[in-house]
């Protein structure tokens, strides 16, 4: 099996040189291109104000992402509602929390982080019970976080403040990769959307998280590389294990 082409479903790195593709690409020869399957849309604050959501209610705020960062003080802007000092913030990582220094004063607000995972933040989620929060998130989100909220019978309220909808992806000749590598379900159905009569023949699918991988499966696709695993931690570092198990395979031969 050669593998020359791989297109990856995220925006090209700022520094692509110093990057682990880059050290991919050297490594085994091959042409790696970026392209953002999917891309974020921001819900009005007339539309918000439907679910009759208050932001005023809540005493804390839960932030999966650097979206929900940015489009939970859009919508706080837009309806000219001022955000509390006393506003705690619950970031799923370390560097979640260090973005919310765009909008905040970072040392002056009560900021608490997970280590990366969801059910690492909820560990300490369950340890402020008395919190009011506000899940700011994507029409399509893991229903994972909401359960873990329901079962530890937390108060929160969802907010959908953006949408996941599927880039244009005419100018790609999806054909002439050899891999494609994807990062969320929504990647998936991008490429259902821009190419309805794609086959995925020997093409070799690459899948970032349990749920990318799992919407691979449901739409019948073959799934290849998964990451992340104890030996392969980062996508890099799964497609470079596949990549030398299939060179060991073919050497056999």
């Amino acid at each position: 099996m050669k593998i020359k082409n791989i297109l990856v479903s995220q925006p090209k790195p700022t520094e692509l040189d110093k990057s682990p593709y880059a050290d991919l690409a050297r490594k085994f020869n091959l042409n790696i291109d970026f392209h953002k399957f999917i891309k974020i849309e921001g819900v009005t604050a007339s539309v918000f104000r439907r679910d009759r959501i208050s932001l005023a209610d809540h005493t804390a705020i839960i932030l999966t992402s650097r979206n929900s960062v940015d489009h939970y003080f859009r919508m706080a802007k837009e309806m000219r509602f001022e955000v509390p000092e006393t506003l705690k913030y619950f970031c799923i990582s370390e560097s979640t929390a260090f973005y919310l220094q765009k909008y905040v004063q970072y040392r002056k607000r009560k900021i608490f982080y997970g280590k990366q995972s969801f059910a690492d933040l909820m560990d300490i989620i369950r340890k402020h019970k008395e919190e009011k929060f506000l899940l700011p998130c994507s029409d399509i989100h893991k229903s994972s976080m909401t359960d873990m909220l329901d079962e530890s019978d937390v108060f929160y309220s969802k907010a959908v403040l953006y949408h996941t909808v599927a880039s244009n992806l005419s100018e790609i000749k999806i054909e002439n990769y050899d891999m494609l590598v994807f990062f969320s379900p929504a990647g998936i159905k991008s490429l259902t959307k821009n190419f309805p009569g794609f086959k995925q023949g020997e093409t070799i699918f690459g899948a970032f998280g349990e749920s990318t991988a799992q919407a691979i499966i449901d739409e019948g696709f073959k799934l290849h590389i998964n990451a992340p695993t104890k030996t392969s931690p980062s996508m890099t570092m799964a497609i470079e294990e596949f990549i030398e198990n299939e060179n060991k395979k073919t050497r056999k031969k």
